[in-house]
């Protein structure tokens, strides 16, 4: 498996449903949480030309998209592609 990293702020939905469906398919994460609470970004979130905001799902440091790429990657069977680094 690639890395998998979650930046995401800790109150979200959003997030919580990112890390059901990373963990149901049994992928380890890190999380990195965007304390932020104004709609300020986080500097530490990367500057992608998906915008700033969060939750976002980045595989091997390339950005996957939000939630609702990674439902519409798992629902084609390819987020176990991603995550293996096969495309």
């Amino acid at each position: 498996h690639l890395e998998v990293t979650v930046y995401a702020r800790a109150r979200s939905v959003r997030f919580w449903r990112v890390k059901r469906l990373l963990k149901r398919k049994g992928y380890a994460f890190e999380v990195v949480v965007d304390v932020t609470e104004d709609g300020e970004s986080d500097s530490r979130l990367p500057n992608t030309d998906g915008g700033r905001t969060v939750p976002q799902v980045f595989v091997d440091g390339r950005m996957v998209g939000g939630l609702r790429e990674l439902r519409a990657l798992d629902r084609s069977g390819d987020l176990d592609r991603v995550v293996h680094g096969e495309i």
